[in-house]
């Protein structure tokens, strides 16, 4: 269980990282902030898993193929030639299937090196010297804002000092726009600073386009370009700030934000389970939320399972369509 923690120019660092109901929760904490966080759902393939697939069709124009195993399918790049279709072959997952309105993007995979050993990839417990707190353990995560991270990713809603952010997830790119109070150059800098950080706060990656205040000042364009390279952790390409305020970065994508994981009911579920977990008290507990939400953990018997052993109580649940998905509680049941 244990890890330690590290320096980086004089701040203490680590990564919390917390195995719960349903997925693991990852955190750098510097200074008792979180900088950044990832949310990994034990259903989810990860990046790095190596599987036997079947090769369903060549797409030799675009140099990629489909390829599906019996609870899945991903797109194939590039496209091995000598595999026919219907052969099977290894594969290593680059990125996982990834939610989006209307049709989930299929997860993207490339043919495994010829001594990859079938197996999943290493979690987010593997992460070097990471601390692993127990479940009685205080609650370390908690302690850092995690509520408050939750809230930014259920939302898509930051906010920061003279001004706030707006997260757009789109099948193109994801879109944060800034507005504020500030005069537009503060603004600019600020919000690009804001911007970087809650890019690698919500874990955030692809294509990003940050649209700040327009500003004809060459030199506060630069200012908002180096305010991000202060905050965003590397490895990121970037553009320039152009002269309409716009930004792009490219991070390499290898798994779902934040952002996009709360929108499905399940992350909700999760989280609810997490707050009953913590809730304290005795006696029976009642998770009231969403219909959608209760749904989720009433086809998960084994969630409920977990909870209910370690807290030695039944779980109760109950719907209520007047909340929003994110907003569920717990009672404690006094005898």
């Amino acid at each position: 269980m244990g890890g330690r923690e590290g320096e980086r120019a004089g701040t203490a660092e680590r990564w919390i990282v917390e195995r719960g109901i349903g997925e693991t929760r990852a955190a750098r904490i510097v200074d008792g902030a979180i900088i950044e966080a990832r949310i990994e759902p034990d259903d989810l393939l990860r990046a790095g898993t190596i599987l036997t697939a079947r090769l369903v069709r060549r797409l030799p124009v675009r140099n990629e193929a489909i390829v599906a195993w019996d609870d899945g399918e991903a797109l194939l790049h590039p496209l091995p030639r000598a595999v026919t279709e219907g052969a099977t072959l290894r594969i290593e997952i680059t990125r996982p299937a990834l939610p989006e309105p209307g049709k989930p993007k299929r997860a993207r995979a490339r043919p495994a090196a010829p001594d990859a050993v079938l197996g999943p990839a290493p979690s987010l417990a593997d992460l070097p010297g990471a601390h692993l707190p127990g479940p009685y353990d205080r609650d370390l995560l908690a302690d850092a804002g995690w509520a408050e991270l939750i809230e930014e990713a259920a939302t898509r809603t930051v906010m920061f000092v003279g001004g706030a952010l707006s997260i757009h997830p789109t099948p193109a790119m994801t879109l944060i726009d800034i507005d504020g109070d500030l005069a537009p150059a503060d603004l600019a800098i600020a919000g690009a600073r804001a911007a970087a950080r809650a890019i690698a706060r919500l874990d955030i990656t692809g294509s990003i386009g940050i649209d700040l205040p327009t500003v004809g000042d060459k030199a506060v364009r630069i200012a908002a370009a180096d305010a991000v390279d202060s905050a965003l952790p590397q490895p990121f390409d970037r553009t320039a700030v152009n002269g309409f305020g716009f930004l792009q970065i490219v991070r390499r994508r290898s798994r779902a934000s934040l952002i996009e994981l709360f929108a499905d009911p399940a992350a909700h579920a999760r989280v609810l389970l997490r707050q009953a977990e913590r809730t304290g008290g005795s006696g029976e507990r009642t998770l009231t939320a969403h219909p959608a939400v209760v749904a989720v953990i009433a086809a998960h018997p084994d969630w409920v399972a977990a909870v209910e052993r370690m807290l030695g109580t039944a779980l109760a649940l109950r719907g209520d369509a007047m909340l929003a998905i994110s907003g569920g509680h717990v009672q404690a049941r006094f005898p």
